[in-house]
């Protein structure tokens, strides 16, 4: 009883601690309600690049094309 105990604390500290990553998540076009493999592994690495970098993986994109034109000129 005591190790089930301790289970549900440690995840609801970890749910807890990760709130703003995840409420990013959530209000973030990056959740697909979609089936499909590929649109699973995206989302799960575009979730640990938000957690990482603040940034998902569209807006880095959008940063390095931006810097590439910007050497161009």
């Amino acid at each position: 009883m005591i190790k089930l105990k301790l289970t549900i604390l440690f995840i609801i500290l970890i749910t807890v601690s990760g709130c703003t990553e995840f409420a990013m998540l959530m209000s973030g076009s990056s959740i697909a309600m979609s089936q499909n493999a590929y649109v699973k592994a995206y989302n799960g690495i575009d979730m640990l690049t938000i957690m990482e970098t603040k940034k998902d993986i569209k807006k880095h994109i959008y940063d390095k094309v931006r810097e590439h034109s910007k050497k161009e000129r």
